[in-house]
């Protein structure tokens, strides 16, 4: 599920690149998927499903072994993954793999992140087989930074705490890893790459990328969520979002994991090879 979602297609490559069998899930199966050509199609199946329309996910769901479980957040997300959840196990999905969050506990700070708790807590209850991977924040989601970084300023409410950051194509890979090879099945795994790098940090890197000077400004987490909702126009359930997981990264500094390595069997990537390749991005 979430085909065309920065982590399901990321995993749609790894599979495809695998030469693995695929089942690709999206409510608009009549637009282009992101990367994928008529090259692929004799191993890939393109199906609609809305994980608000239960019919189309039992439609969708038949005679599949395997379920990935993405869907971006939101205030209907437990509904939803968990209604997903419960289709899979009555239409006889063997395993499922969900992208939660890193802080996935009843007590989280985090809303979205007590969400998360409650969607593994019910795939647990099920006694379905599943692996449930925590990604920090995704690498990708940096280019959305690439208006502010033209004008020269980062925003952001987390002073000088490091902050972990995973490329997208490495969940992917882990992902793969764990639907096509029985020993990574199973666990919990939190994703990370190399280094945690704080805002102050990031701004300097992109200085010295694009070659002009770049300052990080530090925000009380209000007048974050103010910018967020006034100026960026953000839903007021995001920007509390992402107001709430910066302040969690100043309360609890995160550092890096090892779980892509050890189920990878390589490094993950790096930021700094992530901000080369996208260097175009956040230049004036």
């Amino acid at each position: 599920m979430g085909a065309t979602g920065a982590t399901g297609n990321a995993l749609l490559h790894s599979l495809l690149a695998l030469g693995a069998p695929v089942r690709a899930l999206t409510r608009t199966p009549y637009r282009p998927i992101p990367g994928v050509t008529d090259a692929h199609r004799p191993a890939l199946e393109v199906r609609y499903a809305d994980a608000a329309d239960p019919g189309s996910l039992r439609t969708a769901f038949e005679g599949a072994s395997r379920l990935f479980l993405a869907m971006a957040n939101g205030p209907a997300q437990v509904e939803l993954e968990t209604r997903a959840i419960d289709i899979a196990a009555e239409a006889g999905i063997g395993h499922v793999v969900k992208i939660s969050a890193p802080a996935a506990e009843p007590d989280s700070p985090v809303a979205v992140s007590r969400g998360h708790h409650a969607v593994e807590e019910h795939l647990r209850g099920l006694g379905t087989g599943h692996t449930v991977l925590r990604p920090y924040a995704f690498m990708q989601n940096l280019l959305r930074l690439a208006p502010a970084v033209a004008e020269g300023v980062i925003l952001g409410a987390m002073g000088g705490a490091p902050c972990n950051y995973v490329d997208c194509r490495d969940i992917g890979d882990v992902a793969a890893a764990v639907l096509t090879g029985p020993d990574t099945a199973g666990g919990t795994h939190v994703l990370a790459g190399p280094e945690a790098v704080s805002h102050p940090e990031l701004a300097r890197r992109l200085s010295i990328l694009t070659g002009h000077r770049i300052r990080y400004v530090d925000l009380a987490p209000d007048e974050l969520r103010d910018h967020l909702v006034r100026r960026a126009q953000m839903p007021a359930w995001l920007a509390d979002h992402v107001t709430e997981i910066q302040q969690l990264a100043v309360a609890r500094p995160e550092y890096p994991t090892g779980d892509v390595a050890r189920i990878l069997g390589r490094p993950p990537r790096t930021l700094d090879a992530f901000l080369r390749e996208h260097r175009d991005r956040f230049r004036r």
